[in-house]
């Protein structure tokens, strides 16, 4: 009998190897023709049960979305996207973290259902969604969460320090299948923000030696739970030169999977520099390119309708001023803080020099954080009252170290004092980065200040540079950009509380008790519950009490070709967040 089957049963095995080959030779998706599932918005997760198989929805004629990325491919791993834009910005859509933010940098739930968090804000109970799977048909369960803190909490890990040497610091417990605890050292109202990363599946990784992890097949062959998997590499002798996702089927199946995602593939296509991806975007090679100038968007426009949307990046650009110069120490005094304030026409040097590329700042907090309370009131530009200020102050030049005499006495006795003519305190640097722009704001900034009879000098140095002045404290005043990313967590901590300085971010050495008092608050207040607040009355001491000079806040440019509709930008923690409502994003042809 089974002889009489061999030929059957060889033409089955034939078909099955031509079909395997069909699709490991197919060529890249053709250009986007009209979606016709309807278009919606993910809901947020809330299931009760176990998955129920759907059947497969993939369109005949599938949607297809290019995006333009300026870099390489290197690990598609959620423990290494940090050290690689273009890593993280793929991955983003092949993994999911436990908590997840909305449009205002609120945290909301991913792959846990909901979160219970102790009166001491110590212990955090999560309990997780039961009914996901992984890209592999492998179900979602706590053993995966247990993995993948195991591997950031390994002694010899080779992940960035930054992850592991806090981590380190938790303690996890499976309480069940679909339970897990976290246990912190001491109160942290950011914790939750540790819990974006991405997960990775235990039935992939448990055993591994952490040494395997940078080398790991898994690297290019990723296996998430997000929303879409990876389908293809493609590539030449110079490495990945694209990377072809699809709509995961297992993500299909969840509640928040079966509606939206009409774009049932998204291509990432790389490119050595930004010109190329801005020509790739001009010739319609791509659909979409972040990161834009305005200058680049000015030639786009003029032969293509492009859409942009715009929102700010997660950085503020401020003119410290260091209360612990070895040069002056007027800055201590608040007069002295507030007529600089109202010596500088802010709007004016932002719109003259980052004109589209940024917008004027009046907070250390960015608009658009669910922590931002403004717009904060800061004084108008006002020359006259900023120079009747300082004249009211008196400027004292600290005392220089006093030098040992060497003169024998039987010579000083017939010497005559020289006088000498002592520098006055009003003279001071303004130290900033070679940034073409950043540099000529600083000169203008600086012409204005010479208004109010200042002696004030320009320093521009390699941004390297600039780095090693603020952390040696080796500045007077000077123009830096201070980033949140990638925590999309609010806490303006450690560029300013009392503790951070000398050895951390405080570099301007602020030395004020009531600010650091709310940002302890902030940090140690259970459940978040009155952190808003907090962050609402440091914002008002901030401004009030002059403690540095906000400047700028820079734009982030999404370039986008016509016939794309639903995009949105909320809160960018990373500019990768830019794909957080692609569950809404849809085809519109004429």
């Amino acid at each position: 009998m089974l002889k009489g089957l061999r030929w059957p049963l060889l033409l089955l095995v034939g078909a099955i190897i031509l079909f395997g080959a069909a699709i490991l030779l197919q060529p890249e998706p053709a250009d986007p023709t009209e979606a016709t599932a309807p278009s919606a918005t993910q809901p947020p997760a809330a299931p009760d049960s176990a998955p129920t198989p759907l059947p497969p929805q993939d369109n005949p004629t599938p949607v297809v979305f290019r995006e333009g990325v300026v870099g390489s491919v290197e690990r598609l791993n959620p423990l290494f996207v940090s050290l690689n834009p273009v890593d993280r910005d793929i991955a983003s859509l092949i993994f999911e973290g436990l908590v997840g933010i909305n449009a205002y940098g609120e945290y909301v739930p991913a792959l846990a259902h909901d979160w219970t968090i102790s009166s001491d804000s110590t212990d955090i109970v999560l309990r997780l969604r039961p009914d996901v799977l992984w890209q592999d048909g492998i179900p979602f369960t706590s053993a995966d969460v247990a993995v993948t803190v195991a591997l950031l909490q390994a002694p010899d890990s080779p992940l960035p320090s930054a992850l592991t040497e806090f981590w380190r610091t938790v303690e996890l417990d499976l309480l069940d299948e679909h339970t897990v605890r976290f246990r912190l050292a001491q109160p942290l109202a950011s914790f939750l923000d540790y819990l974006r990363i991405g997960i990775l599946p235990a039935h992939i990784f448990d055993g591994l030696s952490p040494s395997q992890l940078p080398d790991h097949p898994f690297n290019l062959a990723p296996v998430g739970t997000g929303p879409y998997q990876l389908e293809r590499l493609t590539g030449d002798e110079r490495g990945v030169t694209s990377v072809s996702l699809r709509v995961a089927p297992a993500y299909r199946q969840r509640s928040d999977g079966q509606i939206g995602y009409e774009l049932e593939r998204v291509i990432f296509r790389m490119y050595d520099s930004q010109s190329a991806a801005l020509e790739a975007l001009r010739t319609g090679e791509i659909d979409a390119l972040g990161g834009v100038s305005s200058a680049d968007l000015s030639v786009l426009q003029q032969n293509n309708a492009i859409q942009t949307y715009i929102a700010l990046a997660p950085t503020v650009s401020m003119i410290l001023f260091n209360w612990e110069s070895s040069h002056t120490q007027a800055f201590r005094d608040q007069r002295v803080r507030l007529a600089l304030v109202e010596g500088a026409d802010r709007a004016g040097l932002v719109n003259r020099h980052f004109s589209g590329q940024a917008v004027p700042a009046d907070s250390p907090l960015i608009p658009g954080s669910w922590a931002y309370a403004g717009p904060i009131s800061w004084p108008d530009f006002d020359p006259i009252r900023a120079m009747n200020a300082l004249s009211q102050v008196t400027f004292v030049t600290p005392e220089p170290t006093p030098e040992v005499d060497a003169t024998p006495l039987s010579e000083a006795a017939d010497s005559t004092p020289v006088p000498t003519e002592e520098p006055p305190a009003y003279d001071f640097r303004l130290l900033g980065s070679d940034n073409p722009a950043q540099a000529a704001l600083l000169e203008d900034l600086a012409g204005q200040w010479r208004q109010l009879g200042l002696n004030v000098s320009t320093e521009i140095v390699p941004s390297s540079v600039l780095l090693e002045r603020l952390n040696s404290g080796d500045f007077d005043t000077a123009l830096v950009e201070l980033t949140y990313s990638p925590s999309a967590d609010p806490d303006p901590y450690v560029f300013w509380h009392q503790g951070q300085s000398p050895d951390g971010q405080n570099y301007a050495a602020v030395n004020d008790r009531r600010s650091s008092e709310l940002l302890e608050r902030a940090r140690r207040d259970p459940n978040g519950i009155h952190r808003r607040e907090y962050y609402a009355d440091f914002q008002r001491v901030f401004a009030n009490r002059v403690l540095a000079m906000p400047l700028y806040y820079p734009v982030y440019i999404y370039a986008v070709s016509p016939g794309l509709a639903g995009v949105e930008l909320g809160y960018l923690s990373t500019f990768t967040d830019r794909f957080g409502t692609i569950a809404g994003w849809r085809r519109e042809f004429p």
